[in-house]
């Protein structure tokens, strides 16, 4: 099923659409990068192939078109993760929404805004894991990665210069981390097969994490018994 739909936040509206067949096994909520929306090529391409392995996914505009043209906006990740907050409330709240775990997918500055939503969102929420795509996680600050109970992927180009030793920077301050660094590819993942690999590394993250345990003292007890 394929269902437009509007988040209603405060006296703004926030247009988004979820995707999802009759036995979802969890969903994924998509934070996307600076300058994209809900309508993001690769966002939607990854989307449909969680889609084919199972998940609901949840695609909405983290800001207005008015206020996209704030440049400044792109990088308010507090203001993000606000609206990704939000979303999340709403999509618990819909009809289509059964109980199921709940994931997160960022790209780029949304990876930060996953990140901090994550780390800020109620603690009730079944948020069980985080992907983030060339994400700029220093952008959530060392606090709140601190803060981060969800298994978290860092998947980052093998030619994105910078970005990659902000990664390796993240996985060592995020409590359940792994970083993976897709060889040839850049900041986008445009390359031939490159965002192949993001999808097959994002659903074999999602599904091996999906009945693992989902806080830190969860995974702490865990490791100790």
């Amino acid at each position: 099923m394929f269902k437009e739909v509007v988040i209603k936040y405060n006296d703004l509206k926030l247009n988004g659409h979820l995707t999802y067949g009759d036995d979802v096994k969890a969903w994924v909520v998509f934070a996307h990068g600076s300058g994209s929306s809900r309508k993001s090529k690769r966002n939607n391409w990854v989307a449909k192939e969680l889609n084919d392995q199972g998940f609901g996914t949840f695609l909405f505009d983290l800001l207005t078109e008015e206020e996209d043209d704030i440049f400044l906006n792109r990088f308010n990740i507090p203001l993000l993760a606000e609206r990704l907050i939000a979303a999340t409330a709403w999509l618990i709240n819909s009809v289509d929404y059964k109980g199921e775990k709940i994931a997160y997918f960022g790209a780029s500055t949304g990876a930060a805004a996953a990140l901090m939503a994550a780390a800020e969102a109620d603690s009730s929420w079944p948020i069980f894991s985080i992907v983030s795509r060339g994400g700029r996680p220093d952008l959530a600050e060392k606090s709140i990665l601190n803060d981060i109970n969800a298994p978290t992927l860092l998947i980052v180009g093998g030619e994105d210069g910078d970005v990659i030793k902000l990664n390796q920077w993240a996985e060592s301050q995020i409590f359940s981390s792994k970083l993976v660094i897709v060889p040839g590819a850049g900041h986008l993942f445009e390359e031939p097969g490159a965002l192949d690999e993001v999808v097959k590394l994002t659903a074999d993250w999602f599904l091996t994490h999906l009945d693992q345990p989902e806080t830190r003292e969860d995974i702490i007890h865990k490791s100790l018994s």
